[in-house]
């Protein structure tokens, strides 16, 4: 990784990327060991959570993890997940939060020198490009380890450093945490299974 001690650091989680990324890894994220890590690299400005909530539930899982974040250092964006049926009759969830953290990635740019992208998803790769473009290097983390990769190859190419979620597991893994299968990643997004959702958001309230 490259760091200067006086750079401006910000950074981006894409939550449900993340846990994906780290799940099919098989362990779990200390976030504040996270922010802990990067504090030390240079002067972090903010660090941004992006997540979306099951619209309607009386009790979200997720919801001790987002008040935990928000108490402890990071800036929470939130979206409502919209349950429906499909023409098949299957419950689905729909939910998006990349605009929002394009949106908030492009305004932090201007107050920035390196941001760091905690996502593998390649609609991001015109997102790196413009902050780029304001003279802004960026850092995506994400795995090739997982089979398949997580992160999308243009992405990767697209960023100025590509850092191994893998290699940064012993600062920033949950420890003393349960043994992860190393399953594909339910990821939240337009074709999601709600059931899916419910078990991801469980996972990120223990890990709280």
């Amino acid at each position: 990784m490259i760091f200067y001690k006086e750079e401006r650091l910000a950074i981006f989680i894409d939550g449900a990327n993340l846990y994906g990324a780290a799940r099919s890894l098989g362990f779990d994220i200390d976030y504040r060991r996270l922010l802990d890590l990067f504090a030390k690299k240079g002067r972090l400005i903010r660090a941004f959570y992006y997540t979306t909530l099951i619209e309607d539930q009386e009790y979200s899982p997720i919801r001790p993890l987002i008040d935990w974040l928000d108490y402890n250092g990071y800036s929470m964006v939130t979206k409502p997940l919209r349950e429906y049926t499909d023409s098949q009759g299957r419950r689905r969830v729909k939910g998006n939060v990349d605009i929002d953290l394009a949106i908030d990635a492009l305004e932090m740019a201007d107050r920035a020198d390196h941001i760091l992208l905690f996502s593998g998803d390649g609609d991001f790769k015109r997102l790196v490009e413009a902050i780029q473009r304001k003279g802004v290097r960026v850092t995506v983390v994400s795995t090739i380890k997982s089979s398949p990769p997580m992160v999308s190859d243009e992405l990767r190419r697209q960023a100025d450093n590509f850092v191994e979620l893998m290699e940064l597991s012993p600062h920033i893994q949950r420890m003393n945490a349960p043994n992860r299968t190393h399953t594909a990643p339910a990821v939240e997004g337009d074709d999601g299974n709600v059931e899916e959702t419910v078990q991801q958001a469980g996972s990120y309230a223990r890990s709280a």
